[in-house]
């Protein structure tokens, strides 16, 4: 059973989806739970993009789920989570993780489940021909402009808290410079790779960290009063009690 991110239209414009609505809807995934087992299924299997947080709540609350893959929040746990029977797996991002889930089913029922987080060294991997071909023939044209070193970098730039990173510093450093304001902000996304101390920083490596079908930059007028209604939307957003109020929205 496949649960697309709930939150779409809060993390993104909704003219990108006129046709479609989201939600979690924990009552229809109970149907469909019900449904499948009705129709003879020996093991139920949740694809999320809920969040962690979220999963965990929803195993809860639905009943009848074996296995949870979870997606959304980027974390990488070395072990499944059990909630009631409900196991949930989460194997990071950015390709770093693969996780094998191998599972016990004998009469109609999940009897065991081992699982392991690997580790994946793209060096030691040999890549595929095939699709290393069609991603050089790709690149091909914009190889030069993604290569071009814009500086170097004298600390560790990454991305990953909830609240911000070095890369947030730098993206909210050069939105000062460039638009001439007082105040920058940044959409504390927790994707691309890191770049360490002394490294150049090349102009695919900025795309990298900055990658969005809408990626623009605003300038405009707020008031203080405005700026805290922000920021305490976006505390509450990350940190509510309840975790299907967990909107996310780092920034």
């Amino acid at each position: 059973i496949g649960q697309a991110f709930p939150y779409m239209p809060i993390a993104n414009p909704g003219w990108m989806f006129p046709e479609y609505s989201f939600g979690i809807r924990d009552e229809h995934i109970q149907d469909m739970v019900d449904e499948v087992r009705a129709a003879g299924a020996d093991v139920v299997v949740v694809l999320s993009h809920n969040g962690f947080d979220v999963d965990k709540k929803m195993a809860g609350v639905v009943s009848g789920i074996d296995v949870i893959l979870s997606g959304h929040t980027h974390d990488a746990l070395p072990e499944p989570v059990l909630v009631g029977k409900t196991h949930i797996i989460a194997s990071g991002s950015n390709g770093k993780f693969v996780s094998r889930v191998d599972l016990d089913v004998r009469d109609s029922q999940l009897m065991g489940l081992r699982h392991k987080l690997i580790p994946v060294f793209a060096d030691v991997i040999a890549p595929d021909p095939v699709i290393s071909k069609l991603i050089d023939e790709q690149r091909a044209p914009y190889e030069a402009e993604l290569a071009e070193v814009i500086g170097q970098t004298d600390e560790l730039l990454y991305r990953r808290g909830n609240f911000n990173g070095t890369w947030d510093d730098l993206i909210c450093d050069a939105l000062l410079s460039e638009r001439e304001a007082d105040i920058a902000l940044s959409p504390g996304v927790r994707w691309g790779p890191s770049l360490i101390p002394g490294d150049d920083i090349t102009r695919e490596d900025i795309w990298n960290v900055t990658s969005m079908t809408y990626g623009k930059a605003y300038r405009t007028e707020m008031t203080g009063e405005f700026i805290k209604v922000i920021l305490e939307d976006v505390a509450d957003n990350i940190f509510n009690p309840d975790p299907y109020y967990q909107h996310g929205g780092d920034m």
